[in-house]
This record gives C-alpha cells, sequence and structure tokens, in this order.
C-alpha cells in the first residue's frame, strides 16, 4: 500500500514539473512571438506596406535631430499584456487580406486606405491615444517651447479632454481622403 501512495505522488510531481516547464516553454514562445512580430522588418515585410513604410521614412518619427525613432509597433501596438495581445489577435485580418488578395497590390490597398485608417483612428480614439502618450503627453510638455499656434491647441485640446489623434490624422501616414457617399441613380 505505501508504494502505492509513493507511486502516485512521484507521478503527480512528474506531471507538475512537466506542467511547469511547459508554462515557461509557452511564455518563451509567446514572448519570442510577439517580440519578433512587432519589428520594422516584419511589419513592412507585406509589399502592400512598403507604402506606408516610404510614408513613414519622410516623418520626424523616422528621422529627426535627436534620433529618436519610433517604430511600427510603437504606435500600432499597445504595452500592456492584454491590449497588446488583443492588438496581436486582430492583427491577424491584415495578414490575411494580404494573402487572399484583398489588399495585394497598391491600388486595392487605397482602395481600402480609408476603412483600414478610420479603423485605426477609431482605435485610437478609444484609447485615448495610449500608444501616443506613451511618449507625447500634455503633463510633460513644455508649451513655452511650443509656437504659438501649437501652445494654443495644445492646451486647448487639454482642457476639451482631446486626444492626440483628434488633430494630427495625418502625421505619419498619408490622411486619405473620405470617399464620396454614393448617389442614387438618376431615374
Amino acid at each position: 500500500m505505501p508504494q502505492r501512495k509513493t507511486s502516485r505522488r512521484r507521478f503527480s510531481m512528474a506531471v507538475l514539473v512537466v506542467m511547469f516547464f511547459a508554462g515557461i516553454g509557452f511564455v518563451a514562445a509567446l514572448d519570442f512571438g510577439i517580440r519578433s512580430t512587432n519589428t520594422m522588418e516584419f511589419c513592412t515585410s507585406c509589399h502592400t506596406m512598403h507604402t506606408n513604410f516610404e510614408e513613414y521614412k519622410e516623418t520626424l518619427h523616422y528621422r529627426n535631430p535627436s534620433g529618436v525613432q519610433a517604430t511600427c509597433a510603437d504606435c500600432h501596438v499597445p504595452k500592456a499584456l492584454w491590449p497588446k495581445l488583443v492588438t496581436k489577435v486582430i492583427a491577424v485580418k491584415d495578414v490575411y487580406h494580404e494573402l487572399v488578395g484583398t489588399i495585394d497590390t497598391p491600388e486595392k490597398f487605397e482602395a481600402r486606405r480609408w476603412e483600414m485608417a478610420s479603423r485605426v483612428w477609431a482605435k485610437m480614439e478609444r484609447s485615448d491615444s495610449r500608444e501616443c502618450r506613451t511618449c507625447h503627453d500634455f503633463s510633460s510638455m513644455d508649451l513655452s517651447e511650443q509656437g504659438r499656434s501649437a501652445r494654443s491647441r495644445h492646451a486647448a485640446a487639454e482642457d476639451k479632454g482631446q486626444t492626440c489623434i483628434d488633430c494630427h490624422k495625418g502625421i505619419v501616414h498619408e490622411e486619405p481622403y473620405e470617399p464620396l457617399p454614393e448617389t442614387a441613380a438618376a431615374d
């Protein structure tokens, strides 16, 4: 009888050890996957993202006097774990649309640019421009160093509870034109 209890205890302990190391392996694989898909190289590996990359290279987020560069992930991927995981799951649809041909040419991409940009803007509005605020925050701004127009607009935006994306929609990528509403065919 005592030998049977010892055997069960060893088996239980072995299962716990295996589960522990499997958990560590899962977390390591998840971390590797997130870090790998947060690189500029990964983000611009789809050829339809080359247009966005070229637009980005013309901005201060890419090249500036201080040498600080914001990458795709800095602006599009939250830092907190759960919002980051949700963002990664949702981003799979972009890869899907690239693979099935919905946005696989510059023309198809441009035809859907307004819709895609609007989704990103809505997400940024819902999160109070969370990703922007990791670098740009009203409380860290020295308004006295800004030009008169920026100083007054930033002060007013803070007072009104506005978020970055309310005014800065075309700051890194070309702001698409809103499509004209469909008109009814003439009789």
